[in-house]
């Protein structure tokens, strides 16, 4: 489903390249400071991210964002300089969509000295899906969000559920550190056809977009199909017992049926012209991210998919309930 994408208001913005200068941004007395954290290539998503946030604080609240290429993160130097930089267009986007002040700091502001010898660790949840893939991945992300955190001093920091993990383990940092900071996180934005947005979505060609929308098919597949391939078998058969188990069909989706409608669909995406490289497809536990067993009766999970078109790696999740 695609989310309603609202009209952006232009409003000044201030632009602040230092710490010391975002330590000089005051805020008006009682008012609360939200930020979003971005890596730039700013697109409808972040500007989804910042118009939560000027929501939350209200007109006499302060809308704070981060843009930072994070060395940390990046595992090869090829994919650290192939990350697209554009701030002026983000500085656009992030004044249309409310924003008070940018915060770009350069690496020698963020780093002084090189890469910081102390770090977050982000422990076993960080060492699971996409921490497997990338390795030290989440240690550098965990290491710059809290030093954004301490810098920015916000009340609530906002960010997008297309990166559970991330958002996860930010919960999990904030709570086990004491970070007085309540994290929010804003639903995926999606393009029309169903494509998650991502600033890394433009590298792909017009044939790798086609084969790419299998990432959204699955995870909706495996929300929408299991109950509803089931209901109707059971309505054919035309008992009293048959009538209630297609009832209960409907709302009960099981941790096989949603992997293997998404698998489905996946393996049909690896036989495109321009296939699909899957790297992992998991349903698990929103908390800590481990794998969901094919017992469980219920409950929360996310369903999250990685997989390379060519040569561009994306991600996307959805929220599911399990059961009645």
């Amino acid at each position: 489903m695609t989310t309603a994408r609202e009209p952006m208001t232009t409003a000044p913005t201030t632009l602040l390249r230092t710490a010391a200068e975002l330590d000089a941004l005051t805020r008006p007395a009682g008012a609360r400071r939200a930020v979003a954290m971005t890596m730039g290539a700013l697109h409808d998503g972040h500007a989804t991210l910042i118009r939560a946030a000027r929501k939350a604080v209200g007109p006499e609240g302060q809308v704070v964002v981060t843009v930072f290429v994070n060395p940390l993160q990046f595992g090869e130097a090829a994919d650290l300089d192939r990350y697209p930089r554009t701030l002026d267009a983000d500085l656009a986007l992030a004044a249309g969509a409310g924003a008070d002040a940018v915060f770009a700091p350069s690496v020698d502001e963020v780093y002084p000295g090189g890469d910081p010898q102390v770090r977050i660790v982000a422990g076993p949840m960080g060492e699971r899906l996409e921490g497997a893939s990338r390795p030290g991945h989440f240690d550098g992300m965990l290491t710059v969000v809290a030093k954004l955190l301490h810098l920015t001093r916000p009340d609530a920091a906002f960010f997008g559920q297309k990166d559970g993990q991330q958002l996860a383990l930010v919960r999990r940092m904030v709570r086990d550190l004491n970070f007085g900071v309540d994290i929010v996180a804003v639903p995926t934005v999606r393009d029309p056809d169903g494509l998650a947005l991502s600033s890394r979505n433009r590298f792909l060609s017009a044939d790798e977009r086609r084969t790419a929308l299998a990432l959204s098919r699955a995870l909706f597949a495996a929300r929408d199909r299991p109950a509803a391939q089931q209901a109707p078998r059971a309505e054919a058969r035309g008992t009293a017992e048959d009538s209630q188990a297609a009832t209960a069909a409907r709302t009960a989706v099981g941790p096989a049926a949603v992997r293997a409608a998404a698998q489905a669909v996946l393996d049909e995406a690896a036989e495109e012209s321009v296939p699909l490289v899957l790297d992992y497809l998991a349903l698990v536990d929103p908390a800590d991210f481990t794998e969901i067993p094919d017992d469980r009766q219920g409950g929360e999970a996310v369903l999250a998919v990685a997989a390379r078109v060519g040569a561009t790696r994306l991600i996307d999740n959805i929220p599911l309930t399990l059961g009645a």
